[in-house]
């Protein structure tokens, strides 16, 4: 029996002992009016008491001044404990839910939650950005109603997510995604975005590659076969024979080249870290200057601009040979009468090596991939101009073993700028 039942019968029988004497001494209905009026007192005490739970409980809240009277002083001091044990409990739990959700936010890969008709429960910034969602007015859409590709929309009525889908962005089409379904929770799906655009391109590049080299290797091979099956089946005069023999020579110095070309990009990539010896930027301009018209032949005008500031630390073979690649190219695609010009500047915030000409210009399209082995924006063009298709991708790997940056700036018919931005650490000298 509880404390307050208890209590409740103490004062009732307490009440009937003081209306006993009344009623015998004084009169009947006096003793039962004392006996009514006691308990009706206990009524309003409970009432009152009771109105207060009442109040509390349509807006329950930690309220320290939340006092009963009497018995009721304990029942209202364990509802106080509870409901502030009760709010500890629920903020300690929204906590640890807004530490997950900031993981998820978090998180490199996106995440997608869908419920068992794949309508959108949850997803984080990156699903946002690599789906062009918005969580805040998308909750509660179906996914397919906002990711509309077929690829996609067939991916999720087949339902076979023992492989993930490769999808092609269609609003951006440089980016690929690799979605995984996972279930969960039943019958609700987790996807799992991966951005693998750069593995894409490196795998395209890898492709390239070979079909590029093989490509390259195979038309010397192809003239030096035909020429030496001449020579062994047909009798040729003497001038005859020399000039087969000569351009054989030039498709041997040809695979030499690119031979030679690839040995040094992939000495540069698996080198150590360049040594910090100091370039004299001035001698070098004047050199680049001198080779550049060697190379030109007098066709073009040649000017080199240097303040006579700061020299570079580095390996001085790697940078003249990223250097003399741009001059050597800028030669090559000028159409004579027109300028070349090779700058050196530098400050106290960096220095930019830049080589500007006035030839024939690129497509904007083919610049983000113009250091890409082998790539070119005219084949038939860049053989005649005697390149390989390796050289800018040499300058690249050797520019960024010395923290620099390769600027391209091209307009077509107008020229083009290739500028290397090197760092303040770079520079002394000033």
């Amino acid at each position: 029996m509880s404390e307050q039942l208890i209590r409740a019968l103490l004062l009732a029988l307490l009440t009937a002992l003081i209306a006993l004497p009344v009623g015998y001494f004084v009169a009947q209905w006096a003793g039962w009016s004392v006996f009514c009026a006691g308990l009706a007192l206990q009524m309003v005490f409970h009432f009152r008491n009771f109105a207060r739970l009442e109040r509390w409980s349509k807006a329950p809240v930690v309220d320290g001044n939340l006092e009963g009277e009497g018995s009721w002083d304990g029942i209202f001091g364990r509802l106080y404990r509870h409901e502030k044990d009760l709010r500890e409990q629920i903020a300690k739990r929204d906590k640890e839910i807004a530490m997950l959700i900031e993981a998820g936010q978090a998180l490199t890969d996106g995440v997608v939650l869908l419920d068992q008709n794949n309508h959108i429960l949850f997803c984080n910034t990156t699903a946002e950005t690599q789906l062009a969602l918005v969580i805040r007015t998308d909750r509660g859409q179906p996914i397919v109603n906002l990711v509309r590709q077929p690829e996609f929309v067939h991916y999720l009525q087949e339902a076979d997510f023992s492989r993930p889908l490769t999808l092609r962005s269609d609003r951006s089409e440089d980016r690929v995604l690799s979605i995984y379904m996972i279930p969960y929770a039943g019958d609700r799906r987790l996807m799992q975005i991966k951005d693998v655009t750069q593995t894409d391109r490196l795998d395209r590049m890898r492709r390239d590659f070979v079909a590029n080299v093989s490509h390259e290797l195979r038309t010397p091979l192809t003239v030096l076969a035909g020429f030496l099956e001449t020579l062994q089946e047909i009798e040729l005069d003497r001038d005859e024979r020399q000039r087969y023999l000569g351009m054989m020579s030039e498709q041997s110095t040809r695979m030499e080249m690119i031979v030679q070309d690839l040995l040094t990009l992939s000495s540069i990539e698996s080198a150590p870290p360049p040594q910090n010896d100091i370039v004299d930027m001035a001698n070098l301009i004047d050199k680049l200057r001198r080779d550049a018209e060697g190379l030109s032949h007098g066709r073009h005008t040649i000017i080199a601009e240097t303040d006579g500031r700061g020299d570079l630390s580095g390996a001085e073979p790697e940078l003249v040979s990223a250097f003399g690649n741009l001059v050597a190219n800028a030669v090559r695609y000028t159409p004579p009468g027109g300028t070349v010009r090779i700058s050196w500047h530098a400050n106290a915030q960096g220095a930019e090596f830049a080589v500007q000409d006035s030839g024939i210009g690129i497509d904007p399209k083919h610049i983000p991939r113009l250091t890409e082995r082998f790539y070119r924006v005219d084949r038939g063009r860049s053989r005649d101009a005697g390149g390989t298709g390796l050289g800018l991708a040499i300058v690249k790997h050797s520019l960024s073993r010395h923290q620099a940056q390769l600027e391209i700036k091209s307009t077509p018919g107008v020229g083009s700028r290739f500028a290397a931005h090197f760092p303040a650490n770079r520079i002394v000298g000033l």
